[in-house]
């Protein structure tokens, strides 16, 4: 994958992990349901997905299916941010999420053994 998903984009392929195999109709359906979308919004981001490479659409029934994982995914945009905001720096991102003081002490145990597992 080689560009980062818009946020419309992003919450129908939650969608679609979430319940893939799914036909466009299904997910327009929990689109109207869950964000409060039309079905013509919605089919116009699937079709911008299928545009990029990350969704595939077969028939019958328009069925839906991830081409990407949700982990590639994360990574990916992890990558651009810690490239945008934080100069491709990890460390940067490692110390603005240590000075944020809403971090448990759990959390930042949970941190610390992630660290030193690697």
């Amino acid at each position: 994958m080689t560009s980062v998903l818009f946020d419309s984009e992003r919450k129908i392929m939650d969608l679609v992990w979430e319940n893939e195999p799914i036909s466009a109709k299904e997910i327009s359906r929990l689109a109207e349901e869950t964000i409060g979308w039309n079905k013509n919004t919605t089919y116009t981001v699937v079709k911008k997905l299928v545009a990029k490479g990350v969704l595939k659409r077969t028939d019958p029934g328009f069925v839906c299916t991830s081409l990407v994982s949700r982990d590639s995914v994360r990574r990916q945009e992890t990558k651009t941010l810690v490239d945008k905001v934080f100069g491709g720096s990890k460390k940067a991102l490692f110390s603005a999420l240590l000075d944020d003081e809403t971090l448990s002490r759990e959390e930042l145990d949970e941190l610390r053994e992630m660290i030193e597992g690697r």
